[in-house]
C-alpha cells in the first residue's frame, strides 16, 4: 500500500504505477524518427559525449552567447567499452552555433570537484552570475570508483569575448569553491547508493535542476531513491526548497515510482501555455518485472509545483525510441520552446527483437542527437513531424 511521505510539504505526490503504464497498450505511442548515419555527427574523435544541458535563463531557455549558445555535457575519453565512460565522466562545455556543437574543453580544473567523477546537472545565468549544479560521484582520490552521490553548485562569471583573447580563449572566470546543496538524510531519500554497482541498479541522488516558483521561491529537483521502503525498484523524483537562511529543506518527492521503476533520471521543469511540465528520462530495463514500458521521455503537468501533477497522455510517456532502434537516443532535455535535446546512444541496430544493448564501439554514437520538437496541449503531448503508432 502507498504510504505518504511525511507532512513537510503541502503538495501532492504523484504515484506512478504499473496500472498507469498499462494504458500504453491502448496506444497510440509517439516514437522518435530513426537515426541515420548522416545524423551522427561527432564533435571530437577523442571524446564521447552524452547527457547535455544549456546555460539557461530562469525559465530554462538557452541564453545567447557569442552568436550562439553555451552548452554543457558529460564527456569521457573514447574507450573500447562505451559503458565504462561513466567511471571517467567530466563536465565539458560546447559552443552551439549554426546548428553544430564545437567542443571547448573541460569545464572545471582537474581535482576541483569533490568526487572522482562529475555527473549530470544544470546551469543558469542570473544577474550576470553563472551557477553550475552538478553531481559529485564517488570520492576525490579514491582507488576504486564508488557510487556515493552528492549535489553541488559552483559559480563564476563569463569572460567577455574581447577579454578572452588575453586569457587564452577562456570562457569562465575562476569558479567559486563547490557548495553542497540538498543532502540525503535517510529519512525520505537514501544516502546509500552503491547497490550492485551495475548500470541501472545503482541507487540515486543526482541530476540537480532548479526551478523558481512565482514569488521567487527556489526549488531543486533531483533523481533519488527511497529511504523509507528501499527495494529493487524504488525510484523517486526528489524535491528540496531553499530556505531564507540559504539552507535546503528536503521535501517529499514529486513522483513516487516505488514498485514501478528504479531510475527517473534528469528531471526538469518548463513552463508552457500557463502550465508547468515536468519531464524525466528512463530506460525499459529499469522498470519492474511485468511492466512493459519503453525507453523514452516521460512527463507530467500541473498548474503549480505543489501539484497536483497529472501524467501526460494518461500513462506518462511523451515519446519512445523507434521499435527497431530501442536504444538509439537517451537523456532528453526539453527547452521552453519545446525543442528536445538528447545524445546518440546505440544506433543502427535495425533489430525489432533486440533485447540487450550491443557490445563495443561499433554501434555507439557518443554525440549530440538531432533536436526534436513537441506540441503540448494541457495533459496531452505530441511529437511533431512523426506519426503515432
Amino acid at each position: 500500500m502507498f504510504t505518504p511521505f511525511g507532512n513537510a510539504f503541502a503538495g501532492d505526490v504523484l504515484r506512478w504505477s504499473g496500472d498507469d503504464l498499462a494504458w500504453l497498450e491502448r496506444g497510440p505511442v509517439w516514437r522518435a524518427p530513426v537515426i541515420r548515419a548522416g545524423d551522427v555527427v561527432r564533435v571530437s574523435d577523442s571524446i564521447d559525449v552524452w547527457d547535455s544541458w544549456p546555460l539557461a535563463d530562469s525559465y530554462g531557455m538557452p541564453v545567447r552567447w557569442r552568436g550562439g549558445e553555451l552548452w554543457f555535457a558529460l564527456a569521457a575519453p573514447v574507450l573500447d567499452d562505451p559503458e565504462a565512460r561513466h567511471g571517467h565522466a567530466r563536465i565539458h562545455h560546447f559552443h552551439r552555433i549554426d546548428g553544430r556543437f564545437v567542443h571547448l574543453g573541460p569545464t572545471f580544473p582537474d581535482g576541483f570537484t569533490p568526487g572522482s567523477r562529475e555527473w549530470s546537472g544544470s546551469a543558469t545565468l542570473r544577474e550576470g552570475l553563472v551557477t553550475l549544479r552538478f553531481t559529485a560521484a564517488g570520492e576525490r582520490g579514491e582507488d576504486r570508483p564508488s557510487f556515493r552521490q552528492r549535489l553541488f553548485s559552483a559559480t563564476t562569471r563569463l569572460i567577455d569575448p574581447d577579454a578572452s583573447e588575453q586569457t587564452g580563449g577562456a570562457v569562465f572566470a575562476a569558479w567559486s569553491e563547490p557548495a553542497e546543496l540538498a543532502v540525503p538524510r535517510d529519512v525520505i531519500y537514501t544516502s546509500r547508493h552503491d547497490g550492485t554497482g551495475r548500470v541501472g541498479e545503482i541507487k540515486a541522488f543526482r541530476d540537480p535542476a532548479a526551478w523558481w516558483a512565482e514569488g521567487g521561491a527556489e526549488y531543486l529537483l533531483f533523481t533519488a531513491s527511497c529511504a523509507e521502503a528501499p527495494s529493487s525498484h524504488d525510484g523517486l523524483i526528489g524535491l528540496a526548497r531553499r530556505e531564507p537562511d540559504g539552507t535546503w529543506c528536503n521535501l517529499p518527492p514529486m513522483v513516487d515510482a516505488r514498485g514501478t521503476n528504479n531510475e527517473l533520471e534528469r528531471p526538469h521543469i518548463i513552463q508552457s501555455g500557463g502550465l508547468l511540465y515536468l519531464f524525466w528520462s528512463t530506460q525499459a530495463a529499469v522498470f519492474a518485472p511485468g511492466i512493459a514500458a519503453p525507453t523514452g521521455l516521460y512527463g507530467a503537468v500541473a498548474e503549480r509545483i505543489e501539484g497536483p501533477w497529472r501524467l501526460l497522455n494518461g500513462h506518462g510517456l511523451v515519446f519512445a525510441n523507434p521499435v527497431a532502434e530501442p536504444y538509439q537516443t537517451y537523456s532528453w532535455w526539453v527547452l521552453p520552446d519545446l525543442t528536445v535535446a538528447a545524445f546518440v546512444d546505440y544506433w543502427g541496430i535495425d533489430n525489432p527483437g533486440a533485447v540487450a544493448k550491443p557490445a563495443g564501439r561499433s554501434h555507439f554514437g557518443g554525440t549530440f542527437a538531432p533536436f526534436l520538437r513537441l506540441k503540448l496541449n494541457g495533459a496531452r503531448s505530441i511529437l511533431k513531424g512523426t506519426p503515432a503508432s
